[in-house]
């Protein structure tokens, strides 16, 4: 989800106008070796399961969408799944900010692979099938669907009742792995030869990331309580 941070990442296409919810789900199930031992499913070595594995990406992927405002609440959906050890191994949750947005989001070891995002706004709409590790490299983050009010004054294909998303294709020169490692590379080059301080950048989205993916598991542990967000 490297390159979601930069231009590639397909917000930029859309006249959302006023955000209203965002809706993420990201499962793939690994099978019985990875389930039995996995640094993920160990509570001594990643106690945050899938929530800390494809959550992280779920939450991320909602933080970008709301220009990393912090919700005000989570509240974890019931029905959390948790291993032998008490790992959480599926699990989802709500989100909630102050001015009536909100976000869901799946996350889970169970289930088939799914990488998607849906953004809905008051003047248009986003649909992402490959947000994560897109299905074709040579693609970047590959190919996404929008629509916008604005597609209504189009004239309709016979037998259609609404316009046809638009289909995009975004193509980068690497893969979001060397993407990546450039940009470290990067970072590390000019704090190191031209004494620029280091960016605060990753580490506030990382941070604001972490503070969500806590309280979904507080709010998981505390019977599916709120639980309230303080940055």
């Amino acid at each position: 989800m490297f390159q979601t941070q930069k231009d590639y990442f397909p917000k930029r296409y859309v006249e959302f106008r006023r955000k209203i919810s965002i809706h993420t789900c990201l499962t793939y199930n690994p099978g019985a070796e990875f389930m039995k031992h996995s640094i993920r499913v160990q509570p001594e070595l990643d106690g945050l399961g899938a929530l800390g594995d494809v959550g992280w990406y779920c939450i991320r992927a909602i933080l970008w969408a709301m220009d990393y405002e912090l919700p005000k609440s989570v509240l974890a959906f019931p029905g959390a799944i948790l291993n032998e050890a008490g790992v959480i191994i599926s699990c989802g949750s709500s989100l909630q900010w102050e001015d009536g947005r909100s976000a869901t989001f799946h996350c889970s070891f169970l289930t088939y692979i799914t990488f998607d995002i849906t953004a809905l706004g008051t003047k248009g709409c986003l649909r992402l099938n490959d947000f994560t590790l897109p299905f074709d490299e040579n693609l970047g983050f590959g190919t996404f669907h929008e629509s916008s009010e604005l597609d209504y004054g189009k004239l309709l294909e016979p037998g259609r009742w609404c316009p046809k998303a638009n289909e995009h294709v975004v193509e980068t020169e690497y893969s979001q792995d060397v993407w990546m490692v450039k940009e470290f590379a990067s970072l590390v080059q000019k704090v190191k030869y031209l004494e620029v301080k280091p960016e605060k950048e990753w580490s506030v989205m990382s941070r604001k990331t972490q503070l969500v993916l806590d309280a979904v598991k507080d709010s998981i542990e505390r019977g599916y309580k709120v639980i309230k967000i303080v940055s």
